[in-house]
């Protein structure tokens, strides 16, 4: 490793920090520019989770804040337009705050949290209580914002006070940057108090935007675009900018450029195919783009490991219910599995999206969630149809993943509470009962969403198939079942020992028929049992009784076949 590189900055969300302890830093100063050049008081902006909202919003605040650092931005873009740097750099009173960690389970401790975060930002402007511009009353109304037991009205008044009084003492006004708006009114639904948080989130947006004349502009981030009509009610100076809009469509993420001159820097070019295929493919406006959280996490890993395979990080940073609540709701719905298996192909689907909603309606209607995975990036778009209309796709490898482990557990979860069918299966396979074992199978794959051709190589759909018999015949408590291990000349599928009145072993070799061909796919899978001798593992054992299946799986259909035999040397 090369010990004069840049740090890779996983997890760094300051500015200052990133840039003055020597780590890698893609330029996105660029919306500086656009800010400035295409001017708007309030923006929003709206990006799935780890796309570098938090990083852009903390950019902002050094840029604008009074007497800021100018050296934080040598060599950046935003330096080649040196009017606007003039004009605005370090020239405003600056008030930031992040409401991405009000996570609670009561609106009581919700609103102690909200309520911290505005006294610790007060408390960043301690000096207005000496200013000899501000009166005795209106140094008392900031006493106010200083005292931890604030009330909700002081609350919901606290930045439209606050940026008058910066205004005030500084004679400049004010930038507002408010990052994650919305990750309270998430957890507010998700715990059972979301109305009393909308009434409380509306207001304090109501009087820090809509009849705030102290603002020069105001900055705000979230996932979700809130329905006006619930929290942005009367704000007529709001731009929103989804992930459908050109504009700034590259502010947020890595582009395609941008990657390769990262793995370039680190020597990691020839990880390139595998970084697009896993972390690409999201598009925001009319730009191609990979979710950075991935790809600085990757590319960590193979600084360590050049060896190391491309891992699923965007998943394990959240828990992915939107995604379950989607299958769940799915259901029976024959046309919405189908819909699901074309999207897990790697096809294309068309739906009607509206990127305002509440939260109280996301979950409405499976309409609705549709519109939930585009704005959190779990679908993106792939083209513009009428009106409200995108053709959606799941964006890579990743978020595949992601839908196939869910739709893995929730096969998981209805098989274990059908012990007839499953006891059933088992016996099937231990008799030696091919036509039985099969229709256990095929009724099984009815129930749940098949994995189909065109996006996944064959060895992810075996793995999807090996996984779904796997997770079956681990519910049987008696049976020591192994998957992927060592056996003869080579690794087997399955095996299975079965400690009865005569011990015996099943060994399962799992294919996919990519052309459809179950007989064929079968033989192979038979054959290639044969040839490395998987069940060489169970006469170490002293288990001479086994039985070797041969199972194909493509779409919703199977075959088996079993060959019995006393001997496989």
């Amino acid at each position: 490793m090369n010990t004069t590189q840049k740090k890779i900055p996983i997890g760094i969300e300051d500015f200052e920090k990133l840039r003055k302890n020597g780590f890698y830093y893609v330029d996105k100063t660029g919306l500086i520019i656009e800010l400035l050049q295409n001017p708007a008081e309030v923006t929003l902006f709206t990006r799935p989770r780890r796309f570098g909202k938090s990083l852009n919003m903390s950019m902002l605040k050094y840029f604008f804040e009074l007497d800021g650092n100018k050296e934080l931005f040598e060599g950046l873009e935003i330096m080649e337009e040196p009017e606007l740097c003039e004009e605005y750099m370090g020239k405003f009173p600056v008030i930031s705050l992040s409401l991405k960690d009000i996570d609670a389970e009561s609106y009581e401790t919700a609103f102690e949290m909200a309520a911290m975060l505005m006294n610790r930002e007060a408390g960043s402007h301690r000096y207005l209580l000496e200013s000899e511009f501000l009166a005795t009353d209106e140094k008392e109304a900031f006493s106010e914002l200083l005292d931890r037991k604030m009330n909700k009205s002081v609350f919901c008044g606290s930045i439209a006070l606050l940026s008058r009084l910066l205004e005030k003492h500084h004679n400049r006004k004010v930038v507002i940057l408010i990052d994650e708006y919305d990750v309270p009114l998430a957890r507010a639904h998700a715990q059972g108090y979301y109305e009393q948080m909308i009434v409380l989130i509306r207001s304090f947006f109501h009087q820090a935007l809509k009849s705030n004349k102290s603002i020069q502009l105001a900055v705000l981030t979230g996932c979700m675009r809130i329905s006006k009509e619930s929290i942005f009610t009367g704000l007529n100076n709001l731009n929103v900018l989804t992930v459908a809009d050109a504009r700034q469509d590259e502010r947020f993420g890595f582009t395609d450029e941008e990657v390769k001159e990262l793995l370039h820097y680190y020597g990691l070019s020839d990880k390139y195919s595998a970084i697009r295929e896993w972390y690409d493919g999201y598009r925001f406006g009319d730009v191609e783009i990979y979710c950075p959280w991935d790809v600085i996490n990757y590319c960590a890993l193979l600084r360590a490991d050049p060896t190391a395979l491309p891992e699923n990080y965007w998943a394990n940073s959240s828990g992915n219910d939107v995604v379950r609540r989607f299958l769940r709701e799915a259901g029976d719905n024959k046309t919405v599995k189908r819909e699901i298996e074309r999207l897990i192909a790697g096809e294309i689907v068309t739906k009607e999206i509206h990127q305002e909603i509440t939260y109280s309606d996301m979950y409405g209607s499976i309409d609705n969630i549709w519109s939930v995975l585009f704005a959190t990036g779990y679908l993106t778009q792939r083209g513009r149809g009428e009106e409200r209309s995108f053709q959606l796709a799941i964006p890579n490898l990743e978020v595949r993943e992601i839908f196939t482990s869910q739709i893995m557990d929730m096969f998981k979860e209805d098989a274990k509470k059908d012990g007839e069918s499953l006891d059933a299966l088992c016996i099937a396979l231990q008799d030696g009962d091919v036509k039985e074992t099969q229709y256990q199978l095929r009724n099984y794959l009815k129930k749940t969403i098949s994995i189909r051709d065109t996006f996944a190589r064959r060895e992810l759909k075996e793995n999807f198939y090996h996984g779904m018999l796997l997770g079956l015949l681990a519910f049987k408590g008696s049976w020591v079942v192994s998957s992927n291990r060592e056996a003869g000349e080579g690794y087997a599928d399955i095996l299975v020992e079965i400690d009865d009145d005569e011990p015996m072993g099943l060994v399962i070799e799992v294919k996919y028929a990519r052309d459809g061909n179950l007989d064929a796919s079968c033989q192979e899978a038979l054959a290639q049992i044969k040839g490395r001798q998987y069940g060489a593992a169970f006469y170490d054992e002293d288990i001479e009784k086994v039985l070797k299946y041969g199972v194909a799986f493509y779409k919703n259909k199977c075959k088996v076949m079993c060959q019995k035999a006393e001997n496989l040397s």
